[in-house]
């Protein structure tokens, strides 16, 4: 399937006056070839993803991949799951959420649970998708850039030359790469009517998928993105947990339309009694690979994990104290149950099962996912044969 591989199992959420359960709900669309605007033809798309647990009988977990939706409903008392399949119709490309919403509810209903059961909802999402929107209206100006989209690979290849990188790394632990948000958003800015002005005067808001569906399920009371997905942004300074004004300048970012930098685990708000049925907690939010190393319980300097989805991810904990890499690994934030900033070495390669996609939608020569197994079994080696599948650039360590 397309989209991430969720493999975290359950984060543990806590806020007064109790201790709150979250698994997970998983939805994500992507989409290629529609036009942005009327100028780009790049590929596109909105990767998202839900996250509730019912305090009756156990949670519902969702995952929606291009052609189906994969719906899993876990109790905790039993640990038996039950898978339910669905097909879906062509993805739609409404700038709207109602594939998200739809998802949320089914997930309840299907648990056997009514919105008042559920004690929390937490939010994880691939991380560096970007999000503009108006406030007023609430409506994206445009499709979501997808984190896999390189539109800005030449304005990256700019920075780089005039010698930003160094300072880049230094304030944000990353390195300058189209794959994180800051030039995704100026570049909307840019191919927008009055984008820039309207930004600067806080008509526009920026989000990655996690600050959007924030917005959504609070009826826009709640402008809000969480450590983890705020250190992908490439504009918050690692070491103080807050937007800095050197990067806000170098990459021409108006502080008015960023979204205020929370903890991971914590209530940000409510969601709207009209959408869901009730008045539900926001508890947790964790950018999809810091909520991987926390669900296999690595809490510790030194524990890591390796998870295998659109692409792969490496992430190492390193505590309380930020490392730094000689070897191209990314310096970034670590979720934890408390409002301590803990770090983690990442290794971030972009293209891992997106590959299979690839031979079975594009080279067609595979009918399914599954049957890729078979024929690399059928084989007793390659012949010498490589495919290295750096589609969207190769990632760490040599970006």
């Amino acid at each position: 399937s397309v989209g991430q591989m969720w493999i975290s199992g359950e984060i543990w959420a806590y806020y007064k006056p109790k201790k709150v359960r979250v698994s997970s709900l998983s939805v994500d669309l992507m989409t290629k070839n529609y036009e942005y605007g009327n100028n780009d033809k790049n590929g596109i798309g909105y990767e998202q993803t839900v996250v509730k647990r019912g305090r009756v009988s156990g949670g519902k977990a969702v995952k929606k991949p291009t052609v189906q939706m994969f719906a899993l409903v876990y109790d905790s008392k039993t640990k038996k799951p039950k898978r339910i399949v669905l097909a879906i119709s062509d993805i739609r490309y409404e700038l709207d959420w109602t594939e998200q919403l739809n998802a949320a509810r089914y997930a309840i209903e299907n648990a056997h649970l009514k919105a008042q059961d559920i004690d929390a909802i937490g939010i994880t999402n691939q991380r560096e998708t970007t999000v503009v929107w108006d406030r007023t209206t609430g409506r994206p100006v445009g499709p979501a850039i997808v984190w896999q989209c390189r539109r800005t690979a030449d304005v990256c290849r700019h920075l780089t030359a005039e010698k930003h990188g160094e300072a880049v790394t230094k304030t944000t632990g990353l390195v300058i790469d189209a794959y994180f948000s800051a030039t995704k958003i100026a570049w909307i800015l840019d191919h927008i009517k009055d984008g820039r002005s309207r930004a600067e005067t806080g008509e526009l808001a920026f989000g990655t998928i996690d600050s959007w569906l924030v917005w959504k399920l609070t009826g826009g009371r709640e402008h809000v993105i969480d450590l983890t997905n705020a250190s992908r942004t490439m504009l918050m300074n690692l070491d103080e947990g807050d937007w800095d004004d050197d990067m806000l300048d170098l990459f021409g970012v108006p502080r008015a339309m960023l979204p205020r930098i929370a903890p991971s685990c914590g209530v940000v708000g409510t969601t709207d009694g009209d959408l869901l049925g009730a008045e539900i907690p926001i508890a947790g939010i964790a950018g999809d690979q810091q909520a991987a190393l926390f669900g296999q319980a690595c809490f510790q300097p030194g524990m890591s994990k390796n998870t295998y989805g659109t692409g792969c991810f490496l992430l190492l904990h390193t505590g309380k104290d930020r490392a730094h890499s000689k070897s191209g690994l990314l310096s970034t934030t670590a979720a934890s149950a408390d409002a301590d900033p803990r770090y983690s070495l990442e290794g971030s390669i972009f293209v891992g099962g997106a590959v299979v996609q690839w031979l079975r939608d594009e080279m067609r020569m595979i009918y399914s996912a599954a049957e890729s197994e078979a024929l690399a079994k059928n084989v007793s080696d390659t012949a010498g044969v490589y495919l290295v599948p750096a589609f969207v650039g190769l990632g760490a360590p040599h970006w």
